[in-house]
């Protein structure tokens, strides 16, 4: 009955999302979080792991601790999530593209993505939104919401907290290979089942591509560097039919991606089919996290109504 509460929450805090957008806080509390373990970093940064961990343990438990705090499951996954404001995001490169204003999609795209968008063309702006909706659904829309179910409101602020400490420090860079190390292998583990669950929910909502979808997680995923993202890329490449993976420029750093699906490579049009199937994946959630809490209260008016029925409406 616990995740049946839970999951009639999730909802109720998914479609706030859908409606309001992100939660008119200020400041926010995902820049609040930020800033003070920006200032917990530089007061006990080391090169080491261990201290690393002992940074990515505070994250969690400020986080869990936060959940605790506000204690609405709701609330908390209204906080959490953010997929309208993704889809807005992604919109907001789309429009310019669309229109042939390069340097204005290169302005908007830091919004979605960490890498240079200077020296990106057309396709390759297309490819990183499309990408960033992909990752996005995951760590932004179904993972919260998974949490949240599984732990209530401090498992959705916990889940946020480990997420931005993944963006913050989980880079492949010379300062965070060691620090960051824990918070990137902790935001792995905490997405491996949302990842896989968003997969599935991509092939619910995209029938006619299902097969694809399934053939190109199980062989391309496998060969992308992060465990999670290459499975929701994969679905996303194979449900649009298009290609997604190549050279990806962070500052100074480059890294190759695989291949992810066998089509053409994504254009302007691509990003809002994307978008859309993002939408389609957190309406599916949103279903199947609200539908038993949905059928059990039916359940139980059915069972009241026969009650009353067989004593002929005595109490």
């Amino acid at each position: 009955m616990v995740a049946l509460r839970r999951g009639r929450a999730v909802t109720v805090g998914l479609l706030a999302d859908q409606l309001l957008g992100e939660a008119p806080l200020t400041p926010h509390p995902v820049a609040v979080f930020g800033a003070a373990m920006s200032a917990f970093e530089r007061a006990s940064y080391a090169d080491r792991r261990p201290s690393g961990a002992g940074y990515a343990a505070a994250g969690t438990a400020v986080g869990w601790a936060a959940g605790a705090l506000v204690g609405s499951t709701a609330a908390a996954t209204y906080v959490a999530v953010a997929g309208r404001a993704l889809r807005e995001a992604a919109a907001g490169v789309a429009l310019p593209l669309a229109a042939g204003d390069l340097a204005a999609a290169r302005r908007r795209l830091p919004a979605l993505v960490g890498r240079d968008p200077t020296a990106l063309d057309g396709p390759e702006i297309a490819r990183a939104v499309v990408e960033s909706l992909a990752d996005n659904t995951v760590d932004a829309v179904v993972a919260p919401c998974l949490w949240a179910v599984a732990a209530g409101a401090p498992g959705a602020l916990a889940y946020r907290a480990v997420n931005t400490l993944d963006a913050m420090v989980g880079h492949r860079s010379e300062r965070y290979r060691n620090f960051g190390w824990a918070s990137a292998r902790l935001d792995d583990l905490a997405g491996w089942v949302p990842a896989r669950l968003t997969a599935a929910l991509v092939a619910a909502v995209r029938p006619g591509r299902a097969r694809a979808v399934w053939r190109t997680v199980r062989a391309d995923a496998p060969s992308h560097p992060s465990p999670n993202a290459g499975v929701a890329e994969a679905a996303w490449a194979a449900a649009l039919g298009v290609r997604l993976g190549g050279t990806n420029r962070y500052g100074g750093r480059v890294e190759v991606r695989p291949r992810l699906g066998a089509g053409p490579p994504p254009s302007a049009a691509d990003i809002a089919r994307a978008a859309a199937l993002s939408r389609d994946v957190t309406v599916a959630l949103g279903v199947l996290l609200g539908g038993p809490a949905v059928a059990a209260a039916l359940a139980g008016a059915g069972r009241r109504l026969a009650r009353a029925r067989a004593t002929g409406g005595r109490g």
